[in-house]
């Protein structure tokens, strides 16, 4: 087997005819990262975001619980990087981020991942700082599939199957997985609960640590479903129809006061497309969609539930629904791609009583989120041209959103803006490229930011508070990136970086009592460094290092601190591959983070010790089918922690410390799996 590193899209081309066992990789383009086969060697686990961390140095992880985890793109999260699944967007419907768009697509599902940095996508709504496309696997005409069957370490069990096929005309798929786990422990030995209960002791917070009949409960239990049917119904004419499912359920959340019941999201899509349609349009392409997610989230597994008879839930619902209309044409030496998008999101969310023991009926406290919908409509055009060795993209877009409330109390808003991008590549030669690229992008506050409640339920009747802001601007970033690509021989480097201004940054302000969320400016700038090299054969390097500052230039009320949150210390990635044979290797990577020390204590951060972590993994190939994979994660077993602790997440905390949760210590699993 061969461990390919891309060293070119020409590369791809060829290496692709050989005949390998096919390996993770990390494809970069000179303004995107693509991560492929996602489904082919992420076998550890389900959780998309850990696959991302893993393999690019710009994506941090931000951990909550075993799975549904979420991550930070050069120092952006939540509604200022954009995710999409086949080209719909899912938006969960967790206030406190426990289900991130990412959460509902399992890794054995996704084809590959392309992330593109910085404010230079116009065909998606809101893709302030970058944007994430999530592409899942496609039916193929043969008959074919896959079973797979994964345990490891905590109790982790997992089985999955896939099976395709068709005609010339139709060609169907049908993919499904289960999984389970127990609450991981760390280096130290410490499950969840007793991570919490370390935590709480000597606090008055005893009461949020899982109850003596929950305390051994499993952390988390997923199914998945996924059917696609595509229709050639021309030659030059497809129909793709597809429906994604996802059922989590009794997922723990030890950092945070509530876990989640459960977490379901469907998804259903479909797209016609049009090619050569006439001189005007060489493709046309439809789409429709629509994504619900139902996300309960309680006390009912806290020692305060089993001690008072009685719990809390917070219980939201999203539901997303879009349409696209694009077209794109060569003219006059370019290529055009133009459309228009509308979509509509609708949060709602209320919170309950419930009593254990039936002495009351359920009681509803009040309304989080007052049945918002937010509507946008936008047009886009985007022309790429190359002029001599200079490869232009140019783009730009226009968008109007109303956001309206059921809220008695609380105002709609509108806001209309316009962003645009010229990204330039100029080609010295085959080795040599550099590359300089201008945007500007905005995005809306979303339900949450404007008009969140929250209720204190220390007195009775509970006192309602508003933690959104229904005064918030749009939040909109001004960025340039530049740097250049150079081939040597067997390998490459890229250098790029970046700088950003951020006008109307939308902010958590935890000192205040009432409308945390504030608009600010603020700068975050950074370098990226990265290289591959195919040393023979056998024996393949790959390596990136990603470094950043975040600066407010303005103040939240009340506030003198001038380092941003969330923006993560430098992370390096690094992995080395050995091929033994035609049908087997070994892979050694790493990854490492300085200690994070930049950070906004006036707002919950606190100081993280560095980390360095090292993952083995063997796969072996047979020629009857079959392939297993076994490997160790945090080898060594450390301790430590990646995800710092910004009030803008509402977590376990005595007011003055918050609680940090630990990664997973060593981390022992083996894959089997056919294919036919």
């Amino acid at each position: 087997m061969k461990r390919v590193i891309y060293l070119s899209l020409a590369t791809v081309a060829i290496l692709q005819g050989a005949e390998q066992l096919e390996a993770i990789d990390v494809v970069e383009k000179v303004n995107t990262k693509i991560v492929e086969n996602v489904s082919g060697e992420e076998v550890k686990s389900a959780d998309l975001a850990e696959v991302l961390h893993k393999n690019i140095p710009s994506i941090s992880l931000i951990r909550r619980s075993g799975i549904a985890n979420d991550i930070i793109l050069r120092g952006q999260k939540r509604d200022n990087i954009n995710v999409t699944i086949d080209g719909a967007k899912i938006c969960g419907a967790c206030v406190n981020r426990m289900d991130p768009p990412t959460s509902h697509v399992v890794t054995h599902a996704i084809e590959e991942v392309e992330v593109r940095e910085g404010a230079f996508d116009v065909e998606e709504f809101g893709a302030l700082s970058g944007s994430i496309k999530i592409r899942t696997k496609k039916p193929t005409q043969e008959l074919s599939g896959e079973l797979s069957l994964n345990t490891g370490s905590f109790g982790y069990k997992k089985a999955s199957g896939t099976i395709s096929g068709g005609t010339d005309r139709v060609k169907v798929m049908f993919s499904a997985s289960t999984e389970q786990g127990e609450q991981y422990k760390d280096g130290n030995g410490d499950n969840f609960a007793e991570q919490l209960s370390n935590y709480t002791e000597g606090t008055t917070l005893g009461g949020f640590n899982y109850s003596s009949s929950n305390k051994n409960m499993d952390a988390f239990e997923k199914t998945m479903f996924m059917g696609k049917v595509f229709v050639d119904v021309t030659d030059d004419q497809e129909l793709r129809v597809s429906y994604t499912a996802n059922r989590s359920s009794d997922v723990l959340y030890p950092s945070s006061k509530m876990d989640a019941i459960w977490d379901d999201s469907d998804i259903i899509n479909m797209e016609y497309s049009i090619k050569n349609l006439s001189r005007f349009s060489k493709k046309l392409d439809f789409q429709i969609y629509n994504s619900q997610v139902d996300h309960p989230m309680s006390t009912e597994y806290r020692a305060l539930a089993e001690a008072g008879g009685k719990f809390m839930t917070h219980h939201l619902t999203s539901d997303m629904t879009g349409i696209k209309l694009k077209n794109s044409v060569d003219a006059f030496g370019r290529s055009f791609t133009y459309g228009i998008d509308a979509s509509q999101r609708n949060w709602d969310g209320k919170y309950t009583v419930t009593s254990t023991t039936n002495a009351f009926p359920v009681k509803t406290i009040g309304a989080s989120i007052s049945d918002v919908d937010t509507d946008n409509v936008g047009v886009f055009v985007k022309c790429e041209r190359t002029i001599g060795k200079i490869d232009l993209e140019v783009g730009a877009r226009y968008d109007d959103t109303s956001i309206d409330t059921k809220s008695l109390t609380e105002q709609d808003k509108d806001y209309q803006s316009f962003s645009g991008n010229i990204f330039a590549t100029y080609n010295v030669n085959r080795d040599t490229k550099y590359f300089v690229g201008v945007g500007k992008s905005s995005r809306v506050p979303d339900a949450r930011e404007l008009y969140n409640v929250k209720y204190n339920t220390a007195v009775m009747p509970p006192v309602r508070v508003l933690n959104g802001n229904p005064t918030l601007n749009q939040t909109t970033n001004y960025e340039i990136d530049m740097g250049i690509e150079r081939f040597y021989g067997n390998g490459k480097v890229k250098i790029k970086t970046f700088y950003s201004k951020l006008k109307d940054y939308i902010y958590y302000n935890g000192s205040l009592k009432t409308n945390n969320f504030e608009n600010i400016d603020a700068t975050i700038y950074g370098a990226e460094l990265s290289g591959s090299y195919l040393a023979s054969d056998k024996v393949s390097l790959y390596a990136g290092l990603s470094y950043k500052k975040g600066e407010k230039d303005t103040q939240p009320t009340g506030q003198t601190d001038t380092d941003l949150a969330e923006i993560t210390p430098m992370k390096f990635n690094a992995s080395l591959t050995y091929d033994y044979d035609d049908y087997g290797d070994v892979e050694l990577s790493v990854i490492a983070s300085n200690g994070w020390s930049d950070i906004d204590s006036e707002n919950g951060e606190q100081e993280l010790a560095g980390y360095g972590v090292f993952n083995l993994k063997t796969t072996r190939e047979f020629e009857n089918g079959f392939v297993i994979t076994a490997g160790v994660d945090n080898v060594l077993d450390k301790t430590y922690a990646t995800t710092n602790t910004y009030k803008d997440l509402i977590l376990m905390t005595d007011g003055s410390d918050t609680m940090l949760i630990n990664e997973p210590g060593r981390y022992l699993y083996l894959n089997a799996k056919y294919q036919f």
